[in-house]
């Protein structure tokens, strides 16, 4: 088992042993691709959100947010073509009986075979002093021959996808020669297209009911309420609506921890434009968000952009930021321009104008739009996960760590009283009062100072402070940082400006 499988399973145990994730109706056996999120994982999971909406609406005087129902007309979906045209190519190994997406299946060949050119690059760069990676990569006979068979097989899968020629899907398959990872063979069925919406009925009575559909995503609560928006916020173009919450999509081939769910939550934002400015705002966030997520101080290296080969039915340029997860460098944010087909075609379908009247040009005009959308899921994995680390101390002995930024951390303080008696319990409650008004703070009083050290280590607290009988005599208690383990002494009332400097989610959005 290689060092990433391990890591992975390091973080799925550590999210349950933690109080991070559990995994759903677990008594009751579980439910598959459902978990709920514990103590520690719901205060994650928010400072995330939190970090996010402050980023996108609080700082842009021309972006702001609503909170769409999850329920929605049903002809909202087929305005948005998701009744027809949100399916998944799915494949069934006749052995092992499994199902997978046959994208997916083709996406991870060609993964392989771009990790083999990166070993190459690797290899190259430790021979030769001044490496030239760029004439490498144009060069050399065998990256050349593995980029080349990269481009026929995204050339010839784009075309596939882009005709519905499911036949040719599989042929793609069985001509790489893609084996099921669970029997080894290739005994493959026909692919077949599945539509991922979960549909349920409206109404007490079945006869009377309509079909309508859990939301597959967010975006169209976003749309319909264009010119709500608009008129009652009084916004000019450019400008932006954000909005956060669960959607929902019946996902045959669930896996990977939380990577991929059945109920999800996306933080998405809707950048309406006036038509031919798209590419440029396109571009704008994409670098934005790039910005974003690596001011999280995970490392440029682990992020990276893909270009999509297969545009949606409504873009018309669409890029996935990448993230390297144990697991690979898989999708945690999509930038897509999306065009004016969503109010084009909820204008179509409600017979309401949907359009945008610009009082200086007198121009009415349906605007074009530019979509950012992360995966908050993917996004807590993938800072849990980068976080996690065990570490050898000074004494030899190992810790577990969550090396969270500091302003995402469940905890930001915990105060640890030295002994349960002699007035250190009534100081410590003092500090904890005056600090969570502010501040996710908690009071540990239970084991050696050294245990609890490691417990707060263990769920990314960055900083504990601890009570001890000097605290009574002159007013000072002992700071200790989580990464450095550095301890420094200081007056109790210099506790909140120390606080507010190192835990503060200003110092995050300082960086963008």
């Amino acid at each position: 088992m290689s060092n990433a499988e391990d890591h992975f399973k390091n973080v799925i145990s550590h999210s349950k042993e933690y109080g991070f994730i559990f995994q759903s109706s677990e008594i009751y056996d579980g439910l598959s691709a459902v978990y709920d999120y514990g103590q520690n994982g719901a205060e994650l999971k928010k400072n995330l959100r939190d970090y996010w909406w402050k980023a996108m609406v609080q700082l842009h005087d021309n972006i702001v947010g609503i909170d769409a129902a999850i329920f929605m007309h049903p002809t909202t979906w087929k305005a948005s073509g998701h009744v027809d045209a949100f399916n998944d190519p799915l494949i069934d190994n006749k052995d092992s009986k499994k199902r997978y997406r046959a994208d997916v299946l083709i996406e991870e060949h060609v993964a392989k075979i771009e990790d083999k050119i990166r070993k190459e690059v690797e290899k190259a760069a430790k021979r030769f002093e001044n490496f030239d990676q760029k004439l490498f990569l144009q060069t050399n006979p065998r990256v050349v021959e593995y980029a080349e068979k990269i481009n026929s097989i995204n050339s010839r899968f784009k075309k596939a996808m882009e005709d519905g020629n499911l036949d040719e899907v599989k042929q793609i398959i069985l001509d790489l020669e893609i084996v099921c990872p669970i029997s080894g063979t290739r005994n493959w069925t026909d692919v077949r297209q599945f539509n991922l919406m979960f549909a349920t009925q409206l109404g007490s009575v079945s006869d009377e009911s309509s079909t309508i559909y859990l939301r597959p995503e967010t975006a169209q609560g976003i749309f319909v309420n264009f010119l709500n928006v608009q008129k009652t916020g009084r916004m000019k173009i450019p400008f932006g609506i954000a909005q956060t919450g669960k959607a929902f999509r019946n996902e045959i081939v669930a896996r990977q921890f939380i990577f991929r769910m059945r109920e999800f939550e996306q933080m998405e934002m809707q950048y309406f434009v006036k038509p031919g400015t798209e590419m440029e705002s396109y571009e704008y966030w994409k670098n934005a968000r790039m910005r974003w997520h690596q001011s999280l101080g995970f490392g440029e290296n682990r992020y990276r952009f893909h270009n999509h080969l297969k545009l949606a039915h409504y873009a018309n340029a669409a890029c996935d930021i990448e993230f390297e997860f144990p697991f690979g460098f898989k999708e945690l944010e999509g930038i897509h321009s999306r065009t004016d087909f969503d109010l084009k075609n909820h204008e179509e379908f409600s017979g309401k104008k949907l359009r945008f009247f610009d009082p200086e040009t007198k121009e009415s005009y349906i605007p074009y739009v530019v979509e950012t959308s992360v995966g908050l899921d993917r996004l807590f994995l993938a800072t849990l996960a980068t976080a996690l680390k065990t570490e050898k101390i000074e004494d030899g002995s190992e810790r577990t760590v969550l090396n969270l930024p500091h302003a995402l951390a469940p905890v930001k303080v915990a105060v640890l009283p030295l002994v349960n008696k002699d007035g250190l319990p009534e100081l410590a409650q003092k500090i904890v009062d005056e600090l969570k008004f502010d501040y996710q703070v908690q009071c540990e009083e239970k084991d050696t100072i050294g245990k609890r050290y490691r417990r707060q280590d263990a769920i990314g607290t960055p900083l504990c402070i601890t009570i001890d009988h000097q605290a009574i005599e002159d007013g000072t208690v002992t700071i200790r940082e989580r990464d450095s383990m550095t301890q420094e002494r200081v007056p109790l009332n210099a506790i909140k400006k120390i606080v507010d400097e190192r835990v503060s989610l200003s110092s995050l959005l300082k960086k963008l």
